[in-house]
């Protein structure tokens, strides 16, 4: 399974962007996407950022993200995912 991470980009030249992710930095290319400037949001999967995110939206995946790594380590994760205990999750029309 791949993961995507919301990264923000530190420096870029256009074609490729150096992002980060708490302690991590990689190079990954940016030539999917315009408007990708320094301090920006990105979606990474596999080295390419793939969409632009609002800060919100980056935020939630982090979240969701941390809340795996803490269920993975034995550790309670429901505060991670309290926006799901808040409402009924439905599935999409498509699954339905």
């Amino acid at each position: 399974m791949c993961l995507g991470l919301p990264m923000t980009i530190v420096e870029t030249d256009g074609i490729t962007a150096l992002c980060e992710y708490g302690d991590e930095q990689r190079r990954v290319s940016v030539m999917l996407l315009s408007g990708a400037s320094v301090g920006a949001k990105v979606l990474v999967h596999i080295d390419t950022a793939v969409r632009l995110l609002e800060e919100d939206e980056a935020s939630r995946i982090s979240e969701a993200l941390d809340g795996l790594e803490a269920g993975l380590n034995g550790e309670d994760c429901d505060r991670f995912f309290a926006d799901l205990v808040a409402r009924e999750p439905q599935l999409p029309d498509h699954l339905r």
